[in-house]
């Protein structure tokens, strides 16, 4: 997978990185996930997939096809 940039924080644990190539969004609603940490992946509304740990705690969500479902500037936003 190629380097996500950071394109934003919103409060201490969340973050939302953007993969232009793949088109893919991704926020974190935890500081760090690591490899493997996430166990379940739960497919909803075409193009979202929520991560959950073995406890069933949501790490975070991947949205494909980001450019069609977040703002323009959500996504050129980097800092």
């Amino acid at each position: 997978m190629l380097k996500s940039q950071i394109i934003g924080f919103c409060g201490k644990n969340m973050k939302l990185t953007y993969d232009k190539e793949a088109d893919a969004a991704y926020v974190y609603l935890v500081r760090h996930i690591r490899r493997g940490e996430a166990k379940k992946n739960i497919k909803v509304i075409g193009n979202m997939v929520l991560d959950f740990n073995d406890n069933g705690k949501l790490l975070g969500i991947e949205i494909l096809n980001a450019r069609k479902i977040l703002k323009r500037e959500t996504l050129a936003g980097a800092f």
